[in-house]
Parts: structure tokens; sequence; C-alpha cells
């Protein structure tokens, strides 16, 4: 009975320790505190030297806990990266988390080697546990700052963060062996990388298409889809590493399959993985807290201060120029991208890896990783918002941030219905004529009443609209429902899709952003007016056009001098807003969606025989 006790003391414990994590991050989101840094704290002081004071040493259930949440918090990035949207900055993100991570622990290396007495392979093997950046970091700083990046410096953050980790555990992995062989590295290693490599990738392709083959074939009970992909991802992490692959890459490039195919119930896997992946980041920062010992961390300041700065301001920056330069960067992207390098739990999981593995001057690895993390996202993490603005990176808009409701269609793939509230400060709500053209209105709920789409009319603040959307297109609409800044409602109300003037002085950049378009590379960083100049030059006359997408082309309406004075952008996506379109779906669908969801919302249900 004592046993029995003491377990359900630990549950109790553990879902305590949670709940403390999450009231916290309403904390971290108030102050800008890197969230990632209040779970280590609430770890920290629920461990030996704090308050808490509970013994946690098991660096075996450690690694296997924390196996399982990377290859859910790695799966869930792969699924979340769009390749289509994202070409722009695909070569260069995957340059940094590559190169890069491999220059960054070379650099790390050679210091320690040279400036604090390791060994190489010591030094090389601390280089790779903190050479990878960390994503639920970085883009929940920018997210609690209200900003939105240029956005190929936005994507290239995405994308690096996102898939640096798995060459992190490659080198760390080698490294490991190679100093409990105590062996230098040769062509054996560089063949047990590749196949590694190889492999994993392999596997990542065969299970991301097996997952999908499974999702669009199988008809699974309600809510189980999400629980089938955790599962097969978990399944396809073991497998891998069990024949000597990397699991980690290959649950990514899992993720890379399924999130860029056509997927049935994708907005509730999304929904969920989200979901998961921060009880992956809550439960594995609480850990690792708990496993740190703050009175021996502080016999490895001085090398992890000195690795830090190192780290900060040398071998970040240099593999960064290195990665960047030859894509075309400039100076303030490449300093942004070098300062926003935030390290995280991957680091710290990976530091456990020398102590399972029995190498020499294990607490070392741990210890200054530890370190590195804390100094990490204390300096950096405060300072991204600053960051950006001073290097010239954070858009003036704010970042969409809309209530969306998802709705995933039985027996339709490629389509799904999206809800959102209507605020009165969104373009929605103050320019309720125009609507994207691939965007199908279907119902209204006003005023506690369901009305279908010919019923409702416009759409009006206070409405709950409901959509069928292409699946790929979902996101461009958070924009439409987001709320505006008091400065923009005014410019809203005169326009937000159709035709209408631009200054000759705004760049391209913040043009494609809000649009969802892609800038041209031999345009990109210029204005509108230097953008005409380029692509005309003396020819330039009023009505000359630039075209930047299939639906949108920049016009020039006055031209003095060879100079560009006034503009316009024309955008042929559009649709009237009245809900009478003729793009609305076939009529036997549309009433069986509006038959279905009333039901949902109405207090009296039809019986069968009045609904057909």
């Amino acid at each position: 009975m004592h046993q029995i006790a003491v377990a359900n003391l630990v549950l109790a414990l553990g879902a305590t320790l949670i709940l403390l994590g999450i009231l916290s991050s309403l904390l971290a989101s108030r102050f800008g505190t890197p969230l990632l840094l209040v779970f280590l704290v609430v770890g920290m002081l629920a461990g030996v030297d704090g308050p808490g004071g509970i013994e946690f040493s098991n660096y075996r259930l450690t690694y296997l806990i924390g196996s399982c949440a990377l290859a859910i918090i790695l799966f869930d990035g792969g699924l979340r990266m769009r390749i289509a949207d994202t070409r722009e900055a695909l070569a260069p993100s995957l340059a940094l988390a590559t190169a890069g991570v491999a220059v960054t622990a070379l650099l790390i290396g050679a210091f320690s080697y040279l400036a604090l007495g390791y060994g190489l392979i010591e030094g090389l093997l601390l280089g790779s546990i903190v050479a990878s950046t960390d994503a639920a970091a970085v883009f929940f700083l920018l997210k609690t700052g209200g900003l939105q990046l240029r956005p190929r410096i936005g994507a290239t953050l995405e994308i690096e963060s996102g898939s640096n980790d798995p060459v992190a555990v490659f080198l760390t992995m080698v490294l490991t062996e190679l100093a409990v062989a105590h062996s230098s590295p040769g062509l054996g290693t560089i063949a047990a990388l590749s196949r590694q490599a190889v492999l994993g990738g392999a596997m990542g392709i065969a299970g991301g298409a097996l997952a999908t083959l499974a999702l669009n074939r199988l008809t699974l009970p309600g809510g189980l889809h999400p629980l089938f992909a955790i599962a097969l991802t978990v399944s396809v992490f073991g497998v891998t590493s069990y024949f000597d692959g990397s699991g980690f890459l290959a649950v990514y490039v899992a993720g890379l399959v399924v999130g860029n195919s056509s997927v049935r119930a994708y907005p509730a896997i999304s929904k969920f993985l989200e979901s998961a992946t921060w009880l992956c980041q809550i439960v594995m920062f609480l850990m690792l807290g708990l496993l740190v010992t703050p009175s021996k961390l502080i016999e490895y300041a001085p090398q992890g201060l000195t690795i830090s700065l190192f780290l900060m301001l040398i071998g970040r920056p240099a593999a960064v120029w290195v990665c960047l330069k030859p894509f075309g960067f400039t100076p303030p992207e490449i300093n942004f991208v070098s300062w926003v390098g935030l390290r995280g739990a991957v680091s710290i999981f990976l530091a456990t890896v020398p102590t399972l593995a029995g190498t020499a001057n294990a607490p070392m690895y741990f210890n200054v990783a530890f370190f590195v993390v804390l100094i990490s996202l204390l300096v950096q993490g405060w300072t991204i918002a600053p960051a950006a603005r001073f290097f010239g990176m954070a858009l003036k808009r704010a970042a969409a941030s809309a209530r969306r409701v998802e709705i995933d269609l039985p027996g339709q793939i490629d389509n799904e219905m999206v809800g959102y509230p209507v605020r009165p400060d969104s373009y929605a709500a103050l320019r309720p004529a125009s609507l994207p053209v691939w965007l199908k209105p279907v119902m209204v709920v006003r005023d506690g009443a369901v009305k279908n789409a010919a019923e409702a009319g416009q759409i009006r603040a206070g409405d709950y609209a409901y959509f069928i959307s292409p699946q790929d297109r979902v996101n461009r609409l958070d924009r439409l429902f987001a709320p505006l800044p008091a400065e923009t409602v005014a410019a809203a109300k005169r326009t937000a899709f159709g035709e209408f003037a631009v200054a000759p002085d705004a760049p391209l950049s913040d043009l494609a952003t809000f649009y969802e378009m892609q800038v041209p590379p031999n345009l990109v960083g210029l204005t509108v007016a230097q953008a005409f100049s380029a692509r005309h030059g003396s020819r330039l006359r009023a009505g000359s056009r630039l075209k930047l997408a299939a639906y949108a082309e920049l016009m020039a309406r006055v031209v003095e001098d060879g100079q560009l004075i006034k503009a316009s952008l024309r955008l042929e996506d559009v649709v009237d807003l009245s809900m009478r379109s003729p793009q609305l779906p076939p009529p036997k669908l549309m009433r069986r969606l509006y038959d279905r969801l009333h039901q949902r919302f109405s207090k009296e249900r039809k019986p069968a025989e009045s609904a057909k």
C-alpha cells in the first residue's frame, strides 16, 4: 500500500508541476519572458536544491521520455512546413540547418580546444550539443511581442529552427561514440554518418507515405486520427533507430511528407499536435530542470559563460554569414538571423547522451550546455523584439491573430470548412464586399440564429461566418479576420481587395506578406518605385505594369520625368461577398452542410424527413 501511495504522490506532483508551468505562461506572455525559461526555473525550484527538494538523477528515463517528446516535436515541425509557400527561403534555411550546424560545432570545438583546454573530441562534442536552435522559443517570443518579420527572414528562421535538430543529433551521436572509443574521426565516421542520413531519409519518406495512405483510406472513429499519427510517428522513430538510422531525421521527413500532401482530418491532427508539442516541451523542460543541480552548475559558470559569449558573438554569426551571404542576404538580415539563435530543450537533452554512454568528464557536457541555454534565453530571448526593430526586420503591421475554427469535411481532403468571429475592427467587417475568389461562403450564425449563405447576405460585425476553403490557403484568411491597429482602420475602410493606391516608397515585401505573394528574386528588398525602375528603366510610362502573382499586378498611374509618382495594386482574386456568388459549392453539398451545422447550433432539431 505504501508503494501505491508513493506512486499516487508522484502522479500528483508531476501534474502539479505541469500546472504551475502552464500558469506561469501567463506571466511569460505579459512580460515577454522566454516561456521555456519559465519551465526550466519551475523544474529547478522543485529540484534537490530548491524548495521542492525532489531528488531526480535518472538520465536513462530522461533520455527515453525526451526522445519520444522530441520525435513528436520534430514531426509537428515538418507537418507545418509548406514547401510551396517557403521556396524562396528553402535553400538558405537548409544551408543553415546543415552546414550552419556543422560550422558552429567546428568553431566551438576549436575554441574549446585552444582556449579552454578541452580535448578536440570533447570540444567538438560540446559544440554539436549546443549547435541547434529552438523554434518554440523563437516564435513564442515573436508572437508575444506582436512582431511580424519580413517574409524571407521569417521563413528562413522557421525552417532552420525546425530542421536543424537532426543534424545536431547526428553529430552528437557520432562524436559520443568516438569519445567512448577514444578514437579520431575518419572515413568510417563519414560512412556511418552517411548511412544514418540515407536510412533516416528513406524511412521518413516511407513512413510519411504510409501515414498519408492510411489516414486517407482508413475510416477511423472520430478523434483517433491524431492519435494514429502520433503513434505512427513514434513507431517510425523507434524502427529507424533500431536499424541504426537517424530516427529524428526520419520523423521530420515523415512530417514533411504528410504536411505537403492532401490528408483527411488535417485540422484535427494539426490542432492536436499543437497541444501535444506544448506538452512535450513542458515535460522536457521540467525534467531537465529537475535533473540539474544548481550548486554544481555554479562550478561550470566560467566555462559556460565563456562559451555562451563566443557562441553569440562569434560562432553563430560566422556560421550564418558563411551560409547566407551566397544567397544575397544583406548585413542587417545576416546580423538579425545571427542574433535569433536561441538554444533550448534539444541542447540540454543531447547533453544527457554522454552521461548515458559513460564518456569521461560527462557532467561537464550537461552543466555547460545547461548554462549556455540559460544565458541564451536570458540575453537573446529578452532582446528579440528590439533586435528585429533595430535591424529593420519587423514589419510595421502586427502579426495576424484571428480565432479560427476548422471543421474537417468527411470524404473531402482538398477543402475544409473554417469559421471566424467577425470583429468590428477587422478587414472582413470594414470591407464586407470583397473576399478571395477561392473562398466559398456557406453559413452565418447571427444573433443566435443559423442562416444559410443566401439568407445572411453580407457578413456583419458580431457574426460567426463559415466558409469552405482550399486546405493550403486557410492561413491566408487570418489577416481578413484579425483585429487591425487603430491607425490602419481608416485605410481599411477604403479598400482591402480590388485596385487601390500604393505609395511609391512602400516596400514590396510588405505587400507580398499581406497578400501571400512571392517577390521575384531580382526585386527583393526594393520599394515599388525601385521595382518599376529596375523592370522598365527609361521606358517607364503611365500604364506600365509589374506582375507580382497570377492574381496581382502593380500599375504605374502617374510618371513624371521618368519617376513614379502614383501607383496602384490590382488584385483580380476577388468575389462579391453578398453570399450570392456563383462560386458556391453544389446545392446538394450546400444543403447537407447547412443541415448538419444547423442541427449543431439550433435548439430545435428538424426530423430527418423535413431535412430531405
